[in-house]
């Protein structure tokens, strides 16, 4: 059994991502927090705020 770790930005609901580690997991929810803080801001949605990431390892069966 793999251990998978999940990355999520509370503030930003749905950006979130799994990683095979804490720090691969926390590089590809910051990418995605970009471009969706990007994607906001461009479209008026939000305003610039500070954001916080939290990590989880959970098992993961492998196939």
């Amino acid at each position: 059994m793999k251990l998978a770790t999940l990355a999520e930005i509370p503030e930003l609901p749905g950006v979130m991502c799994y990683g095979t580690s804490l720090n691969d997991a926390a590089a590809k929810v910051k990418s995605l927090a970009l471009r969706a803080i990007a994607d906001r801001l461009d479209e008026g949605e939000m305003a610039a705020s500070p954001i916080t990431i939290e990590t989880v390892e959970r098992a993961q069966a492998c196939r």
